[in-house]
């Protein structure tokens, strides 16, 4: 695991209270973010096309007005089960229980969780909304998303109505029938993981939900966490009485390649992970990206891997072809080895070098999976 991660503290968390449920509104929130950015998900371009043709005019501009709210980040409100004090941070198991879930937040809860424009240090801090702050980010998204927030702030009940008006019109139009078509397999992962969890252990159910997702513990072994290979950092606690201690995950059918966690200040922590995503090596950790993304950026390492892609060759030979000592060429082989981006074989007395061809190929998928997870 590199320096950058979300760190999830369970410590003396018991197993009864990590659960995994499907939410709906989650999933629309997955949903809605497919049908802004179809670049992310080219596996559900044919889905996003004919939806978003079926739209309503009025709808689709609704949905444009608050679109910040499951693109530029995936708002909290979208998993407000996790939010409510003294509640049981359980899901809802219909979108009209989702919404009812919704209302129940407190006020400020709500208003700061929707001017999430962007993974700012506000997020971290969980202090209270910088009114002037989020005009400005308002501002730098446009003029509907301005006078959004100007509303918001001026009449939270109001917009927190236009919200619910908003997505109980996203399932009557289209959400409805998708739910009922992905809903019975998340029950069956949600399902296959509690089982796993009963089993197996924590370990286990852990690389199964992701290989981004790990249990750590600290180097004295009081501490136990989970850990999750993000392009962010954030920390929080599984095991805060005020918010009722546990930790969710939440399955979803259109969340791939994003695996996001709800980690705000006086929130239960929720993991949010796809299901059913290609079928593709597990994707790097951040670490190993940058690894091979340093180990490609010296010229004499890319000219090297021309000739270790097309065959193996002895450092001798590449000393040889490249005017440099023995001593260099091993030097810059122990770049890329330590990348994983070189294999060795031994013929003889002869140590070859090649180009792990595939490993190349994936930097560029493996990069497009590590900014969106």
């Amino acid at each position: 695991m590199g320096d950058v991660s979300v760190i999830i503290d369970i410590t003396g968390l018991p197993p009864e209270r990590i659960v995994f449920e499907p939410s709906p509104l989650a999933e629309l929130g997955v949903a809605l973010h497919a049908l802004a950015e179809p670049g992310h998900h080219p596996g559900l371009h044919g889905w996003a096309t004919a939806t978003s043709a079926a739209l309503k005019p009025d709808l689709a501009d609704r949905l444009h007005e608050a679109d910040f709210l499951w693109t530029t980040s995936f708002s909290d409100i979208l998993m407000p089960y996790a939010g409510i004090r003294g509640g049981d941070g359980r899901t809802g198991a219909t979108l009209a229980e989702e919404l009812d879930l919704l209302d129940r937040l407190d006020e400020d809860r709500f208003v700061a969780a929707a001017l999430e424009f962007t993974c700012s240090e506000q997020y971290a801090g969980g202090g209270p909304v910088r009114v002037e702050r989020a005009l400005e980010l308002a501002a730098n998204r446009g003029p509907r998303q301005l006078d959004f927030t100007r509303r918001l702030l001026a009449d939270p009940a109001g917009v927190r109505a236009w919200l619910r008006r908003l997505f109980e019109d996203c399932d009557r139009a289209f959400f409805a029938d998708t739910w009922r078509r992905v809903v019975p397999a998340l029950t069956a992962d949600a399902r296959h993981k509690t089982e796993l969890l009963r089993r197996k252990g924590l370990p286990e159910t852990l690389r199964a939900v992701s290989p981004a997702v790990t249990l750590g513990v600290s180097e004295d072994g009081t501490q136990q966490r989970v850990e999750v290979d993000k392009l962010a950092n954030g920390r929080t606690s599984a095991t805060d009485p005020a918010i009722g201690a546990g930790l969710t995950f939440v399955p979803s059918s259109f969340g791939w390649p994003h695996l996001m966690v709800l980690h705000a200040p006086g929130w239960r922590p929720v993991v949010h992970y796809p299901v059913g995503a290609p079928e593709l090596p597990s994707p790097a950790s951040v670490e190993l990206l940058q690894l091979r993304m340093d180990a490609l950026a010296h010229p004499m390492r890319m000219r090297m891997c021309r000739h270790l892609a097309r065959a193996a060759y002895t450092t001798g030979e590449l000393a040889e072809t490249y005017g440099i000592t023995p001593p260099e060429v091993s030097r810059h082989l122990a770049v890329l080895k330590k990348a994983s981006l070189v294999t060795t074989r031994r013929r003889g007395r002869y140590v070859l070098h090649q180009l792990d061809v595939a490993a190349v190929a994936r930097i560029g998928s493996d990069f497009l999976e590590t900014v969106l997870r």
